[in-house]
């Protein structure tokens, strides 16, 4: 597949994605249903979690400095939560293109070389991902039973156990395979693999790598309890368990991953991981939309206004120098 083309399939499948489900969540959704729950709804909670939300965002663009302080460069701190909330806008639009113009905004407005900034937002995503994968770790010990119990139901213990072994001794073949091989395809495997550790294990090596640490966690506890307080907003969803709440918190980070900032796509994935505890379905769509909604409101209006005021901001310190 030729460049060109390559890159026309990354920007338009999340977008025909997000029409198809943009479709199919009004062909289903049950409107007359749903509307009363957000007329109910404790906005007082809702208001809690947009803070909480916004907390995780002022402490990203906070890490980001200490990412670029080992390269030389000390940027302001105003750039860089402008530049956090103009990538989360961007991605509404186009899937993934809000890294690139984050980096851009550093490489205008603070003279750091694109490449440097880009690699950064990368390393931030690799810690990010480490604690998505964690959290489904200890959701699965947490839920092990339960989860157990849906894989018997969908599969055959027999067949569930065959599964397994065969899917251990693809992964050692692989493995063994990538490690010896000198192809192109496994080379390029293989220096991508150890890119990404030496990305990672790059956190531990920083100044101020604890401090690193601390905001990563703290980012994602912002997530967390945003979920959480969100839901103390719709009535039917109080007392929902922390293993229900942690599967679709799972589900709906994911979406927002693979999609536009989860557009459509987000409700549906809430609805049906709550679903699985057997919890009503119209409260907790009412609930997936209230929360996207409720984010995505603070990420325009603050998107927005980073791209009106970033350059007035960086036109007034120029001429204070």
């Amino acid at each position: 597949m030729r460049p060109k083309t390559k890159k026309i399939v990354r920007i338009a499948l999340p977008l025909l994605l997000a029409v198809f489900f943009g479709w199919y969540t009004f062909s289903k959704l049950p409107i007359d249903k749903i509307i009363p729950y957000f007329k109910s709804a404790n906005y007082s909670w809702i208001a809690l979690g947009m803070g909480l939300g916004l907390l995780s965002n002022l402490s990203r663009a906070y890490r980001w400095k200490y990412l670029l302080e080992p390269m030389g460069y000390s940027v302001k701190l105003p750039n860089s939560i402008m530049a956090v909330f103009i990538a989360y806008l961007a991605n509404f639009g186009i899937p993934r293109s809000g890294e690139v113009l984050r980096a851009a905004v550093l490489t205008n407005y603070e003279e750091v070389p694109f490449q440097k900034s880009f690699g950064t937002i990368i390393a931030e995503r690799m810690a990010d991902f480490v604690i998505l994968l964690s959290i489904v770790g200890i959701t699965f010990l947490i839920q092990f039973d339960f989860i157990f119990k849906i894989l018997e139901n969908a599969f055959q213990p027999k067949k569930l156990i065959l599964m397994g072994v065969i899917g251990l001794v693809v992964v050692t073949i692989l493995f063994l395979y990538l490690r010896k091989s000198q192809s192109k395809v496994a080379l390029k495997v293989r220096n991508f693999v150890m890119g990404l550790l030496e990305g990672i294990l790059s956190i531990f090596k920083m100044e101020h790598k604890w401090a690193f640490i601390f905001h990563t966690l703290f980012i994602w506890l912002m997530y967390l309890l945003m979920f959480y307080v969100t839901t103390l907003g719709v009535e039917d969803l109080n007392g929902v368990s922390i293993g229900a709440l942690l599967i679709a918190f799972i589900a709906g980070s994911f979406t927002i991953v693979a999609t536009n900032g989860g557009i459509f796509v987000y409700p549906l994935a809430i609805g049906a991981a709550f679903s699985v505890f057997d919890i009503p379905e119209n409260p907790s769509i009412a609930f997936g939309w209230i929360i996207w909604a409720s984010q995505t409101i603070m990420i325009i209006v603050l998107g927005s206004l980073s791209f009106l005021f970033l350059p007035i901001y960086n036109s007034k310190t120029k001429s204070k120098k």
